[in-house]
């Protein structure tokens, strides 16, 4: 009894799987716009019934996506032009640093003149004294040797100078 089991389920498995296909409706538009759909088309589309067939990757001779379009003249001439910036963004602090050496500086935990006080929290984390004074913020990071580093800022949040140990 379990061998006729287990000769059953082997035909099972040696079963060959049906190819993965749909039914699809394709879908024009008066303008030319084509869609592809399983729940029909609107009334002002034309309608037809696409076959899809979706074969299991490395089965048979690969099928390419879509064909490259050959350069036209017009598009040479976009690729010749320079490219010109009109404006970058400013970091309120004065554009001192750029992204990768702002990063680099946070990881190394180091404190960099133009950095802000979100930046300098995420390399030396929440300070353990804050002081105000005529507009200007000052962190003070304290170790457990009890060596001290001030962070000073500006009136808008940018560290002023270098950072002081």
């Amino acid at each position: 009894m379990q061998g006729l089991h287990c000769a059953a389920f082997c035909v099972i498995l040696l079963c060959p799987l049906p190819t993965l296909g749909s039914s699809v409706f394709r879908c024009e538009d008066a303008n030319g716009h084509v869609t592809f759909t399983r729940q029909g088309c609107p009334d002002d589309h034309s309608q037809r019934l696409q076959e899809a067939y979706n074969p299991t990757p490395g089965s048979g001779k690969p099928v390419p996506l879509a064909k490259p379009r050959k350069a036209s003249h017009q598009n040479t001439q976009k690729a010749d032009r320079e490219l010109t910036v009109i404006g970058i963004k400013q970091d309120g602090c004065g554009n001192h640093l750029n992204s990768r050496e702002r990063r680099a500086a946070i990881i190394k935990q180091q404190i960099r003149l133009g950095m802000s006080r979100s930046d300098v929290e995420s390399s030396l984390g929440k300070p353990d004294k804050i002081t105000e004074q005529n507009g200007q913020t000052r962190y003070v990071y304290q170790d457990k040797k009890g060596n001290k580093r001030n962070v000073s800022f500006d009136e808008a949040g940018c560290v002023k100078g270098k950072a002081k140990r």
